[in-house]
């Protein structure tokens, strides 16, 4: 005799937090793979958030949990919710990279729940996802990260088997979602010259590895001693750091081993006598904290200052560096596969079909060539490490 399984509903509870501030608590049972249960817990959010029980109950994370445990139970009529499906994919699926978990979350949070969290997955009409997608007033490559998000979210569903028809935003299309609404600044070897004259250490000598190797700032932050081999002028670029939080690099092509010129070299043998020590070895480490610094608060109190005093009127940010290094690489004539190779994309595909992998002695030369031009102004002694671009804190 086969025992009918129960429709699990699962409870809400109202739980005071030390602060004062009251939160809804889901529980609900689980198999623990011994042939009986376990209780599960989670945090659905705070009673101004969900004012009732009720509310808290059609919460997407609520909704997720009943859905995946309850599975195809008869008294499962309904079809799952958008916000069902972000509630689960929530739980399980989110990236581990900090930088791309947090960009969901902030689109799902900002966007996505608001307009479509209530809406059952059959009611979801490309035509009507593209129109509001056109009408959020955010950059083109905004709207076509939300459109990729929203597919995921179908596909996940899919897999889920939450969903048997196919993938209703492979239709959609967003305008003018590779371009960008404001072009890219790009230096010259003058104004680059001219921002690391006005920034402090250690912030010029990121500066100077953000536009002498074209890292991105995340990477930077990353660096720590352990990464350079100053024999064979190279470095490895391995980790990244957003917010504090140390992960892996943006793609597995950004992990590459990257050439030093020497006069980069000097620089970096030369901070490294100054800067705070840590066991991590890393190369910015605040001394305050004995971690590395945060990039966005040295973009507010120095490199936006910088940008200013050096004249060249608007907000510089740190990815100025790496688009000003991919234009330094044309000015040098370098080949187009060495500019892939030494810039670490992904997606220039082409390029890479026609010319295959840079060798060595190319991307070194290349690289080499953005260096002398970036640091030594023509017609003029090179610059010594001690020169007018490296000025240290108690110069400034």
């Amino acid at each position: 005799m086969s025992t009918r399984t129960r429709y699990q509903q699962g409870s809400l509870q109202l739980k005071a937090r030390a602060d004062g501030e009251k939160i809804w608590e889901f529980r609900w049972y689980e198999p623990n793979g011994k042939g009986g249960k376990q209780r599960r817990t989670m945090m659905i959010g705070t009673h101004e958030k969900y004012s009732s029980a009720s509310a808290a109950r059609k919460s997407p994370e609520v909704q997720g949990v009943l859905r995946r445990v309850n599975g195809d139970h008869p008294r499962e009529a309904e079809p799952p919710s958008v916000g069902a499906v972000i509630g689960r994919y929530r739980q399980e699926e989110l990236p581990e990279r900090y930088s791309t978990r947090s960009m969901y979350e902030s689109l799902i949070r900002t966007h996505i729940l608001p307009r479509w969290g209530h809406v059952p997955l059959g009611d979801v009409e490309p035509l009507a996802v593209e129109k509001w997608l056109a009408e959020l007033p955010l950059a083109p490559k905004t709207r076509k990260h939300i459109k990729a998000l929203m597919h995921l979210l179908f596909q996940s569903a899919k897999r889920w088997r939450w969903w048997e028809n196919e993938n209703p935003i492979d239709t959609v299309r967003v305008k003018g979602g590779t371009r960008r609404k404001k072009k890219p600044r790009v230096l010259s070897f003058d104004e680059f010259r001219a921002v690391l004259s006005h920034l402090r250490e250690p912030f010029c000598t990121m500066a100077l590895l953000a536009g002498c190797l074209g890292l991105r700032i995340c990477e930077v932050c990353g660096l720590q001693w352990g990464d350079f081999d100053f024999e064979n002028l190279t470095v490895l670029i391995s980790r990244s750091i957003v917010h504090g939080r140390v992960g892996a690099v943006k793609t597995e092509y950004s992990q590459d081993y990257v050439p030093l010129d020497p006069d980069v070299a000097a620089v970096l043998r030369e901070h490294k006598t100054r800067c705070y020590p840590t066991p991590e070895g890393w190369l910015f480490a605040n001394p305050k904290t004995g971690r590395p610094y945060l990039s966005d608060q040295i973009q507010k109190k120095h490199l936006n200052k910088a940008g200013l005093r050096a004249g060249i009127g608007e907000t510089l940010g740190w990815h100025t560096f790496r688009h000003s290094y991919r234009s330094w690489l044309d000015a040098t004539g370098a080949p187009m596969g060495v500019q892939r190779e030494l810039m670490r994309h992904a997606d220039i595909k082409t390029t890479m079909n026609v010319y295959g992998k840079a060798a060595d002695d190319r991307k070194r030369e290349a690289n080499s060539k953005v260096v002398v031009m970036a640091l030594h102004p023509p017609a003029e002694p090179v610059l010594g490490v001690n020169g007018s671009s490296m000025k240290t804190a108690e110069a400034v």
